[in-house]
């Protein structure tokens, strides 16, 4: 009983500190999201809405690299994160998936230039998360995880006129990352956990803050023009695949390691599984 109840300790500690360090790692992403609630009870302002929110992002990100949130090179990864996320929302808007309703002198073509930060916010939390968990990969397949990602990224902007692949790409990444596993710190010890289990526990989290921020006007689907209403559970599995460019990129910036300790282990002991990872 005493053997149990020092294990049922143990995990609870290990679970309480892994919420911590996801919350340090979520940092850029709450307060952005804090700003989206904030803006919604500020008094009628001179300056728009998207515009106030355009600046935040800037402020933030250069207060967060000051800050040490971010190294140069995760700065980097979150620019490249940017600027793909606003040609995604530019070609999505103009297809008529979701529109930004509010006036805002920082637009283009329908798109305020604050979108892009939704997407900077999902690369601070993988940069982050690489860095606070000293992530680390087995079995991982480099070549084809990034051009399925980039298939991926293809097939979401162009699926309003050619074939929706999502399903078959979707398969052939799940293949692609069988027996992958994603290795990570917390405190002294190291844990383990599928590669695609990890993107659909991301997914499903960047759902919900995509409720969040629907529900704050951050923009609109069609069907919440009239009142706010659920994000469909289906974009859970489009983040879920979606998630594999930022990681893509991530990984990219990062030294690749031979290999990773096994779960369980402190980090600073060698593996004896002899577990090599593959890029």
């Amino acid at each position: 009983m005493h053997r149990i109840g020092y294990r049922g300790g143990t995990h609870l500690r290990q679970l309480a500190l892994f919420a911590w360090v996801q919350a340090r790692c979520c940092a850029f992403s709450c307060a952005l999201l804090g700003a989206l609630a904030v803006s919604v009870l500020l008094p009628p302002l001179p300056v728009a809405r998207y515009d106030l929110l355009l600046a935040y992002g800037v402020v933030l990100t250069g207060v967060g690299f000051a800050l040490g949130w971010e190294t140069s090179r995760e700065v980097a990864v979150v620019a490249v994160c940017h600027v793909l996320g606003l040609a995604f929302e530019l070609v999505k808007v103009r297809a008529g998936s979701w529109s930004y309703p509010e006036p805002g002198l920082a637009k283009v073509a329908g798109v305020p230039l604050y979108g892009g930060f939704m997407y900077a916010a999902v690369g601070s939390y993988v940069c982050r998360s690489w860095r606070l968990l000293d992530l680390a990969l087995t079995g991982y397949r480099a070549r084809v995880t990034a051009v399925l990602a980039g298939g991926l990224y293809l097939n979401f902007l162009t699926r309003e006129w050619l074939p929706d692949l999502r399903w078959l790409l979707g398969g052939l990444l799940l293949a692609a990352t069988a027996g992958v596993r994603v290795h990570f710190a917390v405190g002294a010890r190291r844990h383990r956990m599928p590669l695609a289990l990890s993107f659909a526990l991301i997914g499903f989290f960047l759902w919900l803050a995509e409720n969040i921020a629907t529900y704050f006007g951050a923009w609109r689907y069609p069907y919440q023009l009239h009142g706010w209403e659920p994000v469909s559970a289906s974009k859970w599995i489009s983040w879920a695949l979606l998630i594999s460019v930022t990681f893509v990129i991530c990984r990219a910036r990062h030294p690749a390691r031979p290999g990773a300790p096994a779960a369980g282990l402190p980090k600073t002991e060698t593996p004896k599984s002899g577990l090599e990872g593959r890029t």
